[in-house]
């Protein structure tokens, strides 16, 4: 039998109350390092302040009125290529 084989045969016994969490360790093995990253992160637990809420909603009211900028436009802005941010390198 080989892995693959293997793994399905696993992934047949594990009970049904535990198949979600058999899901997400397959995901988890699936995700790049930034993804797993983001996904082991503990969760954020600061307090959000009036200042910053505010700031929060001024955003989202502004974008109801006005269009966003697209991501091209601000790297060719700043110099860069999409190519460089994809291979992340600068332009240094």
């Amino acid at each position: 039998m080989n892995a693959k084989q293997h793994a399905h045969a696993l992934l047949d016994r594990v009970p049904a109350t535990q198949m979600t969490i058999a899901v997400r360790f397959l995901e988890f093995l699936l995700f790049d390092s930034m993804d797993r990253a983001l996904a082991i992160a503990p969760t954020e637990d600061e307090e959000i302040s009036e200042e910053e809420a505010a700031t929060v909603a001024r955003s989202k009211e502004w974008f109801k009125h006005n269009p966003g900028i697209p991501f091209e436009q601000v790297v060719a802005e700043l110099g860069f290529t999409m190519e460089q941010i994809r291979d992340n390198k600068s332009v240094v």
